[in-house]
């Protein structure tokens, strides 16, 4: 049986690549074939000190409508950090519409962890679609992603593991991965408990469009949802999609999922918040009439109230293109 394992080429500064390795190879510590020191340096990342500004001031600046996320993950993320005797790695699973800002996140708290970011060796990025393709492999999947995660925190206790497009991953994939996020101290000789993992997913979004039009049609505003609202139903909604990764996952079932954190549908005004960082961002100054250009060329649901973008963020980058 042949392992995917990924090695670094950080003398030449190109980044890394998957390699396959044997059965055998890939029980081994990754330190014993790449010859890396078996521990993650001090000085790939940010101090605990540095990182609860940067990760609230980033999220404040360029994540709009989502008073949940940042009350969330601000404080979930800092925690886990400067507790020093974790029973179990964080887990952190972000659902909501394409283009609502999960995977905007996702690189911020890299960002905030490693100097490097979504660069650094020890964050580690799956995509479902390209990573796990084929339903008849699951098997071999379940053994290279345990294979590559014992590895990598074998190498550095603080990784962090982001699993993208959960909805589309096949079912009793992710269940593999039970054990090192389990309340384990030691794993054969390996401790998982500084360990990260974020799941990003589109499945619950429905949930969450329900709880948001609710309040929006009682006359309160977006801001006045509290996690209590929505996160039981969110976890349930996801644990029984059949068409989700997560869909009656032990990972759930056991409690091991710390936060699911829901991102709200963006209304137009946000829209228009997007388009004014980005057009910032590149240097240009402000048009409020591309910013309204823009989000009129948007599409919004529900059909009759037209409340919420149906792509969230997604396309404003390239609809910028046409304007400059």
């Amino acid at each position: 049986l042949l392992n995917w394992r990924k090695i670094s080429f950080s003398a030449l500064g190109t980044g890394s690549m998957w390699q396959l390795v044997t059965k055998a190879e890939a029980l081994q510590p990754v330190s014993a074939i790449r010859r890396d020191p078996v521990a993650c340096p001090l000085s790939s990342l940010l101090t605990a000190r540095s990182l609860r500004p940067a990760l609230q001031e980033n999220l404040d600046k360029k994540l709009f409508g989502q008073h949940l996320v940042n009350k969330v993950v601000v404080k979930a993320v800092k925690g886990f950090l400067n507790n020093t005797n974790a029973k179990k790695p964080l887990a952190l699973s972000l659902h909501g519409w394409t283009g609502t800002g999960k995977n905007f996140v996702g690189r911020i708290v890299a960002e905030s962890i490693y100097k490097r970011g979504l660069r650094s060796k020890y964050v580690h990025q799956f995509v479902a679609t390209l990573h796990f393709p084929h339903a008849h492999s699951i098997n071999l999947y379940k053994d290279q992603l345990q294979s590559w995660i014992r590895g990598n925190v074998s190498i550095c206790p603080r990784s962090l593991f982001i699993f993208d497009e959960m909805d589309k991953m096949h079912a009793g994939l992710i269940d593999s991965i039970k054990p090192f996020l389990d309340y384990y101290e030691l794993l054969d000789g390996v401790s998982y408990r500084q360990a990260i993992f974020i799941f990003l997913s589109n499945a619950g979004a429905e949930k969450i469009t329900e709880v948001a039009l609710d309040f929006w049609r009682n006359g309160r505003t977006r801001e006045d949802i509290q996690l209590t609202d929505i996160q039981n139903a969110l976890s349930v909604s996801v644990f029984n999609n059949k068409n989700s990764g997560f869909w009656h996952s032990t990972l759930i079932d056991r409690n091991l999922i710390d936060y699911f954190v829901p991102f709200l549908p963006l209304e137009y005004k946000h829209v228009k918040m997007c388009v004014k960082v980005e057009i910032e961002s590149r240097g240009y100054a402000v048009d409020e009439d591309i910013l309204t250009r823009i989000a009129n060329e948007m599409t919004y649901f529900p059909r009759e109230e037209r409340i919420y973008s149906d792509k969230g963020c997604k396309t404003v980058d390239a609809k910028l293109d046409y304007y400059f």
